[in-house]
């Protein structure tokens, strides 16, 4: 149930930042593809980024699959 709740309010706040970033464009508050796009114009950002995305994908998918697989006890 904390997994839940960790999870809900992770993605609340990247929808809050990303809305925030939308709402007020004069400011100069990033929206999230700014923010990426200032960590992919570097090589090492780059690596981290998919490093991340390899890592996230593991967890959630392949760590997750006995989950799917068990047999119903």
């Amino acid at each position: 149930m904390i997994g839940y709740l960790v999870w809900a309010v992770l993605f609340g706040a990247l929808f809050a930042w990303e809305g925030i970033g939308l709402l007020r464009a004069d400011d100069a508050f990033p929206t999230l593809s700014d923010t990426l796009r200032a960590v992919m114009r570097y090589p090492v950002g780059r690596w981290a980024l998919f490093a991340l995305w390899l890592w996230f994908g593991w967890h959630a998918f392949v760590r997750g699959w006995h989950f799917l697989l068990r047999d119903g006890q």
